[in-house]
């Protein structure tokens, strides 16, 4: 094989990887405009419902503001440093660092789902079941579906963290490294409208 064939051959891989790439983020794009008109759909059925509450509990009655707040600020963290880990595959190539501060994101990640639940047993607890009325059954979908996705996102990580381990940064991790960071940022986006809209509203 001459030099310039060589080099043919590099530059066809190189472009062949770099589409199934841009595909695969377009494909992802699409998937995260899907969620989108999901949980629209979620935040339109609570602002109908959230003032049905059928002589139950009201949010004023049931939200706990600090409780939420350290929900809120362990998420932002989360996405802080995932952000970090992010960094370090791209520009650093910094294998250690990037498994450090995953390994941290996803500590927070469960740290947030554990808060969460408690949450959700104090409220059965109460007798504020999903049951009781419109306004708690559309607040337990609407969290509990963000719920789902951050668990799916958690699970996604630890799979990830086992194939940088085994492979290190290769270009096939780094992409999912990427892909895994647009879930998590929506995933915080979507968290603020809910504190904002869900919690805060409802507690003023």
């Amino acid at each position: 094989m001459t030099t310039q064939t060589l080099t043919h051959h590099k530059e066809g891989s190189w472009e062949a990887r770099h589409n199934k790439e841009a595909k695969a983020l377009f494909g992802f794009w699409i998937y995260i405009m899907s969620d989108v008109l999901l949980f629209g759909s979620l935040f339109a059925t609570y602002a109908v419902l959230h003032n049905n509450v059928f002589g139950g509990p009201s949010a004023g009655e049931l939200f706990s503001m600090p409780f939420v707040l350290t929900e809120t600020l362990i998420l932002l963290t989360s996405t802080f440093t995932y952000g970090l880990a992010s960094v370090y595959a791209h520009h650093h190539n910094r294998k250690d660092l990037v498994i450090f501060w995953m390994m941290l994101t996803m500590f927070l990640g469960v740290a947030f789902l554990v808060m969460e639940v408690t949450e959700f047993v104090k409220l059965f607890g109460e007798g504020a079941s999903w049951q009781v009325s419109g306004f708690l059954s559309s607040f337990f979908t609407l969290v509990g579906t963000h719920g789902v996705h951050v668990t799916a996102g958690v699970l996604w990580m630890g799979g990830l963290l086992v194939q940088v381990l085994r492979h290190g940064l290769t270009e096939t991790t780094v992409g999912k490294i990427t892909t895994l960071g647009l879930f998590w940022h929506f995933l915080d986006i979507v968290w603020i409208f809910i504190f904002t809209f869900v919690y805060l509203m409802g507690a003023i």
